[in-house]
């Protein structure tokens, strides 16, 4: 009886702070099914923050508040978005869904967010593009993508280039494909555009060429820091499994 008291008492502990803070009443459930790790995620997620007020503690209890609920921001961008029907609201909602992999309502919102006044805005044509080429809606990706080009500055950075050789490499277009590849793979933080060259030039059967660009890709994934390191494998990876493909 000790011993079950023991187990359960940081659950309670922590429901309490849940009940007086007036947070989510999720809380409560999950202190019930998992005596022992959720309160050691409210912990993080929760407490830490509030008593350290920094922004590594709030860091770490996103992290961790994502890890136990992934969609909840995308839940609050539709509430705020419900009770506020803005061009913002809509677009916090158009990236929450982003993040969850949701290319499909996350067109959705950018193509309504793309009416009327805002129908040039710069953020707005880069985001339904990406939504779009998530899609491979080619076509309409690069109609966002000239859009924006015609801003001026904000349709000619590195990141817009690799944007548009994705809308020319779905279309075949190889060549211009090709161009804006070389042109973001150095210059685009990171290594997904490298990835995604490589990946390209693996499919149009230039070997010596990708491995080359493999190579390279390597030597810069021991240069990240080991924290960013998982998600810049993911792109080296991409480019490997291409090549092996060839």
């Amino acid at each position: 009886m000790f011993m079950l008291i023991l187990t359960y008492l940081p659950s309670l502990l922590c429901g309490m702070h849940v009940v007086r803070t007036g947070r989510e009443m999720f809380w409560l459930w999950l202190f019930i099914i998992g005596p022992v790790i959720a309160p050691a995620f409210y912990f993080f997620a929760v407490l830490l923050p509030e008593m350290m007020g920094g922004r590594t503690a709030r860091g770490v209890g996103k992290v961790a508040q994502h890890a136990l609920d992934p969609e909840r921001e995308y839940r609050n961008a539709l509430r705020a978005l419900d009770d506020t029907p803005t061009v913002g609201n809509r677009m916090k909602v158009a990236h929450a869904a982003a993040a969850l992999g949701r290319w499909a309502d996350a067109e959705a919102q950018w193509a309504l967010a793309a009416e009327g006044q805002w129908a040039d805005d710069p953020a707005v044509l880069r985001g339904h593009a990406d939504a779009l080429l998530e899609l491979g809606r080619w076509d309409e990706a690069l109609a966002r993508l000239e859009q924006l080009r015609k801003q001026g500055r904000e349709g000619e950075t590195p990141q817009v280039a690799l944007a548009f050789a994705r809308a020319y490499e779905g279309l075949g277009r190889n060549q211009e494909a090709d161009d804006a590849f070389r042109f973001a793979a150095d210059r685009v933080p990171g290594l997904e555009a490298g990835g995604r060259y490589v990946a390209f030039m693996a499919k149009m059967g230039r070997r010596e060429d990708a491995e080359i660009g493999l190579a390279e890709l390597e030597r810069r994934l021991q240069k990240i820091a080991p924290p960013l390191r998982p998600e810049a494998r993911i792109w080296r990876d991409m480019a490997a499994n291409a090549l092996a493909r060839k």
